[in-house]
């Protein structure tokens, strides 16, 4: 199994470091953290999506202008999935499933780029999305990223325990171990995706946390900014909250082999890329 570490969005909102905690100009760096898993039987796996080509090229049509403005999102199609599993040197084909830690915009745009590929996600995100009403949710969820999509696999938050936390095995036919671990708060069926790795468990917090303080340290470190916008999107602030201190108690035992990041700090994603 080898696994790509893929930028498939990049959000530079006003605020510099207030945001992000390093830049030193007005605007912050933001990414979308997504996987590329090249699994030994099952083809390849992608962990969210980022924005989509079609993102790019009809935001208007696809994206909240809130959103749009607030996050001052760059929308390149070097940035999205397509691009890049095609710059790797497979085709859009080639990706056979795609497991989501959750269906907001800037996780799920690339959804239709890759039409084969079977879709995985808690059914209790999908009801959500579905069910999405009032100003916030209604930019959040944007049924134009995903109402073509064909195949989708659902799971109820139930099944084997993983480091304290409940887990879902995916189906994916690959003795490679990949788990929905449900993270809910940010949105009802948010879920960190935990994937079993030579050097020990590897998992994507999704925006179960966004800033790489957050976790790493016995108590919580975060910028001015990314503590506002996490609290502007909590679904479950309460439920968010005790998962984020979960993890962070995961993330400083010394028994455990847990590597984690989650889906905006581009300076977690530069750890595993450079």
């Amino acid at each position: 199994m080898r696994i790509h570490h893929l930028n498939c969005g990049c959000m530079c909102p006003l605020g510099g470091a207030l945001f992000d905690g390093f830049s030193r100009g007005l605007t912050a760096r933001l990414v979308c953290h997504c996987l590329l898993i090249e699994t030994d039987n099952d083809g390849l796996v992608l962990v969210d999506t980022g924005f989509g080509s079609q993102d790019v090229n009809v935001p208007s049509q696809r994206l909240s202008g809130f959103f749009r403005y607030f996050n001052n999102i760059r929308l390149e199609h070097r940035y999205t999935a397509l691009e890049q599993v095609r710059q790797l040197g497979f085709s859009p084909t080639d990706v056979r499933h795609i497991v989501l830690t959750h269906l907001d915009f800037d996780h799920a745009g690339g959804l239709e780029d890759f039409p084969q590929a079977t879709v995985h996600v808690l059914q209790a995100e999908m009801d959500a999305a579905r069910q999405a009403s009032g100003w916030r949710d209604s930019r959040r969820f944007r049924r134009q990223q995903w109402d073509r999509v064909g195949n989708w696999a659902f799971y109820q938050p139930e099944g084997e325990r993983w480091n304290g936390f409940s887990s879902v095995r995916t189906p994916l036919g690959t003795r490679d171990d990949i788990l929905l671990i449900p993270l809910p708060g940010h949105t009802s069926g948010h879920a960190g995706i935990a994937v079993r790795t030579a050097e020990g468990w590897l998992l994507h917090a999704g925006d179960a946390y966004f800033y790489r303080g957050e976790v790493g340290n016995p108590e919580r470190l975060c910028t001015p900014g990314l503590r506002f916008y996490q609290r502007m999107m909590d679904f479950d602030h309460a439920q968010r909250v005790d998962n984020q201190n979960r993890l962070r108690a995961l993330s400083v035992a010394t028994d455990q082999h847990v590597r984690m990041f989650c889906s905006h700090d581009a300076m977690e994603l530069e750890r595993y890329t450079s």
